[in-house]
């Protein structure tokens, strides 16, 4: 499947479930990499503009650079009123964007999807000097509590896809042949997201590994899912424990 068209069914749990990014993004960007109110931006990869908005809010301009129409849509949406808010359809390898239009490419959640070696000679194409690139992504803990251990193997059980998605996997290598010569700086944060069971159910839903409907795991795994939750909440709530995983640097040529 074109992975451009994987959420098309999910971007309205993918708006509503997902975990947002901290503030320590915007903090890091500030001290490290001059990063301002008036700093242009390229969110490639934007999908429904979780990591757009958090640039938004700063003061920031920025085009929100995404493949998939239903995302798109849903981004238009949620962050058409902020003026500095430019939606895109485009990829990580073919942006539209002009020669050296934007100050910072910022990638959230989206970096496995790429083609990492045209990505990057597009975005040293669009960047101007000096050339700042960051990559970020919510990574879910497996094994911090009962629920979350549980969590996991249901998702091993029942979604076929989901061993191919474990992201730190796929990024070690990717990284260094992103970042090149030079190199990049590594910080994490932590964070948490409280769900009740639609939520808990939309999250997974979120994920472009999950069944659908359609697909013969997909009952079974929900009516599991649910045992899970019953026998781990607390007041109507679970706990997604996440590490924020930080990478940024200059592209060079």
């Amino acid at each position: 499947m074109d992975p451009t068209l994987r959420f098309s069914n999910r971007a309205e749990n993918y708006v509503k479930y997902r975990p947002r990014y901290p503030q320590d993004v915007i903090e890091t960007l500030r001290l490290e990499c001059e990063l301002s109110s008036s700093s242009l931006i390229a969110d490639i990869g934007s999908g429904t503009g979780a990591l757009t908005e958090l640039f938004l809010q700063n003061g920031n301009p920025v085009f929100a650079v995404e493949p998939n129409r239903a995302m798109r849509d849903a981004a238009e949406r949620l962050l058409g009123e902020y003026p500095g808010f430019r939606s895109i359809a485009g990829r990580a390898e073919d942006t539209s964007l002009p020669d050296h239009s934007v100050d910072f490419i910022v990638v959230g959640q989206a970096f496995h999807w790429f083609h990492v070696r045209d990505a990057r000679l597009e975005f040293l194409r669009i960047l101007r000097l000096p050339g700042w690139a960051m990559v970020v992504w919510n990574e879910r803990e497996f094994q911090t509590t009962p629920f979350l251990i549980a969590y996991d193997q249901l998702l091993q059980r029942y979604a076929p896809e989901y061993a191919r998605e474990r992201h730190k996997s796929i990024y070690d290598s990717a990284l260094d042949d992103f970042f090149g010569p030079g190199g990049f700086t590594e910080k994490t944060f932590s964070c948490h997201q409280q769900l009740d069971f639609a939520g808990v159910k939309g999250r997974m839903l979120s994920s472009s590994y999950t069944p659908e409907p359609d697909h013969p795991n997909h009952e079974p795994m929900m009516a599991e899912l649910s045992k899970i939750y019953k026998a781990h909440q607390v007041n109507d709530r679970v706990t997604f424990d996440y590490i924020t995983r930080l990478y940024y640097g200059r592209l060079r040529n």
